[in-house]
């Protein structure tokens, strides 16, 4: 994942959920279609019925859902997030059986958003740049992580889902003026091999206690445990520094 989730949400994401909002449907449609041809299927045996697919709740959503240092967080602003990430928790809820508590989702998402603000207005507080080079690598990242071979591609999809270029390019701008300000707050994230070590056994025992398959040696697995060591240390500068501009900050939600 080429961005961080500000305590579930971030810029980066939001343009991946718009982009994948297609793709999701069209597995969601796919999902609820292949239970039809299991039970077709002359097995002599009934298969367990899929449960159905839930929909977001968004009745009774206020105008405005925040106000964070007089910025407002709109309903359609809120609404346009909360339907992609509910698209991707209902599709794990299908799998698992789980119910959805979409009240506390809301709740959640609404932090979510706040955070979000926070940081941007952090970066804009502290005149951050984005320089072209660091636009450039993100948008071409996006476009690799959607399966898309080229960022005008990438930027073709979002046009044909409504989103200017102008819009995308903003975005990812703001996107890398935050990176820059959670890369300041965080400071050196490199891990060391004690680190390392450490979640090397932490993944072992989960794997062990799962009963899956036996664990590469560590030699092998290093590269992606600093990729994830770093990340939890990025996410943890982020969570304090929300925390923190919080505090100073003159918030409110309406939800």
């Amino acid at each position: 994942m080429i961005k961080k989730w500000f305590l579930g949400l971030s810029l980066g994401t939001s343009l991946l959920v718009l982009s994948a909002c297609g793709g999701a449907d069209e597995s969601a449609e796919n999902e609820n279609v292949q239970p039809e041809t299991e039970q077709q299927a002359p097995s002599g045996e009934e298969s367990a019925e899929q449960p159905e697919m839930p929909q977001p709740d968004l009745e009774g959503i206020p105008e405005v859902v925040a106000q964070v240092n007089g910025e407002e967080v709109s309903k359609e602003e809120f609404e346009t997030a909360y339907t992609g990430q509910f698209q991707q928790v209902a599709m794990q809820a299908q799998m698992s059986g789980q119910e959805i508590d979409q009240n506390q989702l809301k709740t959640q998402l609404a932090e979510s958003m706040v955070g979000q603000k926070l940081l941007v207005q952090e970066a804009e507080k502290q005149e951050l740049t984005a320089s072209d080079e660091k636009v450039e690598q993100t948008l071409d990242q996006l476009a690799q992580q959607n399966g898309l071979e080229s960022k005008d591609e990438f930027l073709s999809v979002l046009s044909e889902q409504g989103m200017a270029e102008e819009e995308v390019m903003s975005q990812i701008e703001t996107q890398v003026k935050v990176d820059q300000l959670i890369a300041e707050s965080a400071g050196d994230t490199d891990p060391s091999n004690e680190e390392l070590e450490a979640a090397y056994e932490q993944v072992k025992a989960q794997q062990e206690q799962m009963g899956g398959e036996e664990l590469p040696a560590f030699e092998e697995l290093k590269p992606e445990l600093e990729e994830q060591v770093k990340m939890q240390k990025e996410n943890e500068a982020t969570q304090t520094l929300v925390a923190e501009l919080r505090e100073k900050a003159d918030v409110t939600i309406n939800l």
